[in-house]
Parts: C-alpha cells; structure tokens; sequence
C-alpha cells in the first residue's frame, strides 16, 4: 500500500510539472507545449486576455494560476504576479536597486526571466541580485551580487536545479557561477570562470543516464559543470567571442549554437602586433589607448570589449587579450555526445555545421530534428542524431532580427522575430509556413505555451491566445 502511494504522488509531482512553464524555455528547457496551441492569432484573432505591462523584455513563466514576469516601472525594477486565467494584476514588488545598471539600446534592466517551483518564485537583476517571494509576494530571501561589468547589462536567467537556485554571471570581468540555497538564499557554492568574458545565455540541465550536467554557453567554449558542487567536468572548445543562445538536448546528444562578427572563416578580425598599433595610433604617447585614438571601423566599435576594466583605456594586456579572442573563435552549431571528462576531443562531438547559425535566438529540438532561425528570417533544420541538413536558410517570409527562442507545441515551431510577426511552420520534411500573425508590436521574450494557450509578451503587453 505504501508503494502503491508513493508511485501515485511521483506520478501527480510529475504530471504538475507537466503542466507548468516554470522557467525560461519551461519545463527541462525544452520550449515544448503540452498541448495542441493556435495556429492563427492576433490581437483580434483567438484572444483570451491581454494585460499592460511595465516595459522589459523577460519571458513569462508559469505554475497553476499565477504568472510571473519582471519590468522596470518608474525607474524601479519589479517583480510582478499575474492571475493566469483573467490577466490580472496580482502584485509587483520592487527591488530594493539604488541605481539601474546599464543596458544595450534594445534590450532592458530586466531582461532576465524569472524561475518558480510552485512555492517559491526568484527573479534576478543585475543591478540587485537575486530575490525570492512567495505567491502572495512576500519576499523570502535577497542575495545581494555585484553588477556585471558590462555595459549591455544581464540576460541569463535562474534555472532551479534540486534545492538550488543557480545563476551565471559572466562579464568582461570576474565572471562567475553561482549557486544559493533555495530556501534561505544562502551561498551553497561558487565557481569561478576567469576565461570567459560578457555572456547572455541561460544555463541548461542535460539530463542523461541518469546524470545532470549543468551545460554553459560561453566565450570561446562551452562548459560542463557538477550542479551540486559547481565542479567543472568538461570543456569544448569552438564557440564565438560571445554567448548569446542557451544550449538544448535530445536523443541523447547536447547541442549548442553559437555566433557573433569575427567568427566566420571568411570574416576573420585580426589585430596587428601592439607595438605596431600603438606607434601608429597612441597620439599622446602615455601608452595606452583611449576610444579617440583608436582607429574608425570594426576595433572602434568594440571599444567596450577591449577596454575589461572599463576606465575608459585599452592597455597591452587589454589589447593581446582581445587579439587572442578574436583568433579563437568560432561560430558553430554542433551536437555533444554524453561521457567527456576534461578538454573534449572532435571525437566526443557527433557533429558541426558553421553555417546559417543563430545570433539571440535559442535552437530548439523537437521530434527529432534542431531547428533555428537567423536573422532575416531564415530557418534551417537538421535530423537531430545524424547532423543531415533536411532544409538550409528557408525564408520565413518576416524579415528583421530574431531576439525571441524558438518554441513548439504538436509538431509546430513558432518563430517571432524582432518587429512582432510570429510565423508558424510545421515541422515536415520542407518550410511549410501555416501561418504568419503580426503582433503590432516589437517582440523580445520568448512565449510560454502551456495547455493549448499562448503567453507572450510584446513592448507593452502580456497577451494569451487560446481557440
């Protein structure tokens, strides 16, 4: 009898996960509905609710009725409570910030997605830390982090991991992991990551004969950790100078996409020894170089990431720091078998494309294929075991940038690109585009897609879609 219980309380634990978006890309990341969602939707079209919003650009997640985002309202960073079946406004609680950090043009001091286990919800800002409430919004815990030194600001998202809440923090300088208790906040382990510089992706759980892996998407390389002690298992090598997409998994393979300028063969940036660039620009002789002596063009535009300490000069180390980086990277999707200890070798890697790759836009495995999108509009899709291209660089039809993840629900794959228009193809042999629906409004976040509905987020607004 006692079996008999304990089988049916793991299988209603499992079932309510199921039936929860509790994280960015939701439940184990796999941007996966678990139900049949429209295909044709607007703000006229299979609208159930729609809800203002303050701005910000996190995803929503939800466990039963209440959903959970984050916004900057008045200059204060919020963490806010929605009722799921009406899209009202349950509470939004301030985030004790003395000063906003810094964000890219298009992006927003919230930008990070909120993560929930049914009791608890936390939320992470880069200009706070992490904070944590219960669903009446009481607040739990704070653990105070220092601001990354960056000056696009934060966009990983807490993933929970066990009793864990676990949040990467990388930048040009002192990136690290970090893990705290989720219950009382405290600091359970931290890691350093002296390699790696500015990052935005989210950590991802690969779960895999009967391990878990914490997989990072980083500067250079992607990294293996133990998510109980923060340990490192292994690292691979091929990745661009910077981590935007978080990494996904199935059919027993890992697989990560990664891009950014500089990373392509043909489209190599390569810096001249530093003796040689500061004879010919260090016009004051001091030795250093300031953004005004540098030279108009591709260096000048990454100023920011030369200069790592930020004080507004690129010194030698600085400088040979970034030459190296630019000699390193490497834009690449690939596929990860499971089993590397240490520095993986091309044998543990199943496959690797360096075309048609995705800058922001997480890939997605679903039904046995990796799907992405890159900017223009352009979608690819592979058979997930074998690496096979089954179509390259298929025109979606909405042009533009694409910031939003890729998600699916019944065989479906959404893509939403920057200016708000969300096609909808089937995952068949060919780009068949079943539907194009225009939001009216930029899109930055990623939908959740939970039983038959769609949450998404725009500029201004939280909308749900249901038939």
């Amino acid at each position: 009898m006692r079996l008999q219980l304990t089988l049916a309380l793991a299988l209603l634990t499992a079932a309510a996960h199921a039936a929860n978006w509790p994280q960015f890309r939701g439940p184990d990341a796999a941007a996966t509905g678990n139900a049949k969602a429209p295909v044709h939707f607007g703000p006229k079209t299979n609208l159930v609710w729609s809800t203002e919003l303050p701005p910000g650009i996190s995803s929503p997640v939800i466990w039963g009725d209440r959903i959970f985002l984050t916004g900057v309202d008045n200059a204060k960073l919020v963490t806010l409570a929605l009722d799921r079946s009406t899209g009202k406004l349950l509470w939004a609680k301030p985030a004790p910030t003395e000063k906003l950090e810094a964000a890219h043009r298009i992006g927003s001091p919230a930008a990070p997605t909120a993560c929930t286990d049914g009791e608890r919800v936390v939320a992470y800002f880069g200009s706070f830390g992490l904070l944590a409430y219960d669903f009446a919004g009481k607040e739990l815990w704070r653990h105070p982090l220092p601001a990354p030194v960056v000056e696009f600001g934060s966009s990983s998202s807490p993933i929970l991991v066990g009793d864990l809440v676990i949040q990467l923090c990388d930048s040009d300088m002192d990136s690290y992991l970090i893990a705290v208790d989720k219950r009382t906040g405290k600091q359970a382990w931290k890691t350093a990551r002296p390699d790696h510089r500015r990052g935005f992706a989210t950590p991802f759980v690969w779960r895999h004969d009967g391990l878990e892996e914490l997989i990072v998407n980083g500067s250079l390389k992607v990294s293996s950790y133990d998510p109980k002690t923060g340990a490192l298992r292994w690292t691979s090598r091929g990745m661009a100078r910077v981590a935007n997409a978080s990494p996904t998994a199935g059919d027993g393979l890992l697989f990560i996409a990664s891009w950014n300028i500089g990373g392509d063969a043909g489209d190599r940036l390569t810096l001249p020894p530093h003796a040689e660039f500061l004879a010919q620009y260090d016009k004051n002789q001091d030795g250093k170089l300031s953004k005004e002596e540098f030279p108009s063009g591709p260096f000048k535009d990454r100023f920011s990431q030369f200069d790592l300490d930020k004080d507004g000069f690129v010194t030698k180390a600085e400088y040979e720091g970034m030459a190296d980086q630019f000699v390193q990277a490497e834009n690449a999707i690939f596929a990860v078998k499971p089993g590397g200890r240490g520095e993986l070798t091309p044998s543990h890697i199943a496959w690797k494309h360096n075309r048609s790759l995705p800058y922001v836009a997480s890939p997605l495995y679903h039904q046995g294929r990796v799907y992405s999108v890159r900017s223009g509009g352009m979608a690819t899709c592979y058979d997930a075991k074998t690496g096979e291209v089954i179509y390259r660089d298929e025109r979606l039809g909405a042009l533009g940038d694409y910031y939003s993840s890729l998600t699916a629900a019944d065989g479906n794959v959404y893509a939403i690109s920057q200016k708000g228009t969300v096609t909808v193809f089937s995952g068949s042999n060919a780009l068949e585009v079943l539907a194009r629906n225009e939001m009216g409004e930029t899109v930055m976040s990623t939908p959740a897609i939970l039983d038959g509905r769609i949450y998404l987020r725009t500029e201004k607004r939280l909308l749900c879609f249901g038939q």
